[in-house]
Parts: structure tokens; sequence; C-alpha cells
């Protein structure tokens, strides 16, 4: 709220959403919609491989005041597009929000090609967002604005922000990058929106060194860069994946010394620390 986002998403990929139990992510959620008070939209991360969990999630989401409801292509069902119809099709039946179906690279999602998210969309008219995220995102994103046509609102990208300014230039409703760099995402869509497109591009070329890096070492790279940003105050991660090493928070102190002059807010810098 502070660094100008126009929303918020929780939980996802990002948040480690796949280590947290259903009482963790419920109270998380109960708690981030008392503490957004409805200052900005916020969509709920109800993502599960079961229908009658994701609803479960969705009914935590509705109770916080979400907006909508994210919900990732289930990787069991591969490919299958009549059971991923079927599958969002139960969701969408029960809920009474807008659903955002993520379409997230395997192994975590199903990396639906974008025929198949558009035929999901047209069949299922609860489906009212998409958020891409498979290779190569720009392509996938024109493919489905254009199947879907005027059956969805719109298609977001996602992928770290990595991709950010193909995406906007294809006509991206916005992205759903992690949070560490949000004041500088957010300044780089207002440059664009404004037509100040070099801006834009300046700030992207400025962010994606560092993207680069947390693309190998995604929550630690994140969960230590809020650290330093003094906004968390642990960086303990669940998940699998690598770990840095003090060479790693050597090379992340220079990429956030380079970007430090973009932080808006949330900025004094700490000591690295090898947690």
């Amino acid at each position: 709220v502070a660094c100008g986002a126009d929303g918020c998403v929780y939980p996802g990929v990002a948040s480690e959403v796949d280590m947290l139990s259903y009482t963790e992510r419920s109270r998380q959620v109960t708690l981030l919609g008392k503490k957004l008070a409805g200052r900005i939209p916020f969509i709920v991360g109800a993502s599960a491989p079961d229908p009658a969990q994701v609803i479960a999630h969705i009914q935590v989401g509705v109770r916080a005041g979400a907006a909508a409801a994210m919900v990732i292509a289930p990787g069991a069902l591969a490919h299958d597009i009549v059971a991923q119809t079927a599958f969002f099709d139960q969701i969408a039946s029960a809920s009474t929000l807008p659903i955002m179906l993520q379409n997230q690279p395997v192994p975590i999602g199903a990396g639906l090609s974008a025929d198949g998210v558009a035929r999901i969309a047209r069949a299922v008219p609860n489906v009212r967002y998409i958020k891409e995220e498979t290779l190569p995102c720009g392509q996938n994103l024109t493919k489905i604005r254009e199947a879907c046509g005027d059956t969805i609102l719109g298609v977001f990208g996602g992928a770290g922000g990595r991709y950010i300014v193909d995406e906007l230039a294809r006509g991206s409703l916005g992205t759903m990058p992690a949070a560490e760099f949000t004041d500088v995402h957010v300044q780089l869509v207002n440059a664009w929106r404004a037509g100040d497109t070099a801006k834009a591009r300046d700030l992207f070329m400025y962010t994606l060194p560092a993207l680069n890096f947390q693309a190998v070492f995604r929550m630690h790279m994140t969960k230590e860069t809020l650290r330093r940003r003094c906004v968390l105050n642990t960086t303990h991660v669940r998940g699998k994946g690598p770990a840095m090493d003090p060479g790693d928070h050597v090379e992340l102190s220079a990429l956030l010394d380079r970007l430090a002059p973009h932080f808006e807010t949330f900025w004094q810098p700490t000591p690295a620390s090898a947690e």
C-alpha cells in the first residue's frame, strides 16, 4: 500500500503457498483483509489440488473481503483440457468471486498452452482473468487475449516481473511479481501508462539482474531482500531450492546498491547476513 500498488495477491508461489497449512493460510488471509481494510483490492490465492479445498480457501477470502480468487491450473491434470475445464467449472460454480486462472509452468502448474487456457476460459464464464507465466510469456499473453476476446476482463503477467515490458506492450493489465521491488515496479508501470516508455525500460534494466538472481534463489532472495528493506525480521524458508552462501549475499548487496536510488520507501541498508 505504501509503495502505491494497485492491489495485493496472497498467498502465491512466492508466499510458499504449498508449504502452508489450511489453518496458517486462513489466519494470514484474514489478517491481510483486516490490515488492508479495503484500501486496495486483494486477490486471495486459493490454489489447491482438490476443488473442495479451493472452494474452502475462496470462502475464507470472501469473509476477508477479497475481490477475486487466483487458482493454479493443477499440474496433476496436465494438458487434459476436459479435466481442467471440469476442475475450474466446479470451483467457479461455487464461487461468489471472479476467478483468475494462473497458468504456471511445470512442475508447479500444468504449463497449459495458450489455446488450452483460452478453451477453459471460454467454457467457464466465471473465469474472468488469466495470469500467464509460461514461456514465451509475451506471445502467450497475446494469443490468450486474441482467443478469449471479451469473454475475460484481461490478462496479467507474472514470472517474477522478468518480462514485464514485453507484457505491457502486448496489453497486459499489469503484473504480479513477488513483493521485494514493489515500489520500483509501481514506478515502471506508472511510467508505461503515462507514455514514458523510455523511463519504464530504464527501470526494467535496473531490476532485471536482481530478478535473474531471484530466479535462482527464489524465496531465499526475496526474504533476504525484504529483511534488508526492514519488512521482515527472519529469512527462514520452508520450501526446497538452493540457499544463498556468503558470496551470494555479497552479490545481492551489489545488486541492491544499484537499485537503491529507485527505492522510495523501506530502505535502510543493513549488513549482509548468511542466515
